[in-house]
């Protein structure tokens, strides 16, 4: 796959505010790191974000989640690897993606109510919608998924 545009050295400052988003998410919100990778790799996986999947399945991994955790994201409802709050998270998430057809039904709001603040909530809502921007802005110019093993690479260096 042949990258279209790099859309970080094309328009730095429309990128911005996401970079400041995903900082924010990974610095100063409550949400676990592990909560919030398994969100961002499932929500990935739904929209077949290939260099946004091998991103953070390594940071998942970093993160602490387990392969069985990560292995099983696309039928979380069948396993017991993950927590109340990780279930909550990522019912949310697929909702959240799928907000034209799912419209995010009352019963997940309220999973989701019983187990995070109202400001993780918020938080968790931005954490979908940060990844979905990343998904799109990804898959629109091809980002190939071995830009992520670098980007890791050099970022852990």
């Amino acid at each position: 796959m042949t990258q279209r545009i790099d859309y970080n050295a094309a328009s730095q400052n429309a990128i911005e505010p996401v970079f400041a988003a995903s900082q924010y998410l990974r610095s100063q919100t409550t949400l676990e790191p592990t909560l919030l990778h398994l969100v961002d790799l499932r929500v990935s996986q739904i929209n077949g974000c290939a260099f946004c999947i091998a991103m953070h399945w390594r940071e998942g991994r970093e993160s602490g989640a387990t392969d069985d955790q990560m292995h099983g994201l696309a039928a979380w409802r069948e396993t017991s690897w993950y927590s109340p709050r990780e279930r909550a998270a990522l019912a949310w998430a697929e909702a959240v993606t799928n907000v034209a057809t799912s419209h995010v039904p009352d019963d997940i709001f309220e999973q989701v109510r019983a187990v995070f603040s109202e400001t993780e909530i918020v938080d968790l809502t931005l954490a979908v919608a940060t990844i979905n921007t990343w998904n799109r802005l990804s898959i629109s110019f091809r980002v190939p998924p071995e830009r992520a093993v670098d980007l890791l690479a050099h970022a852990n260096a």
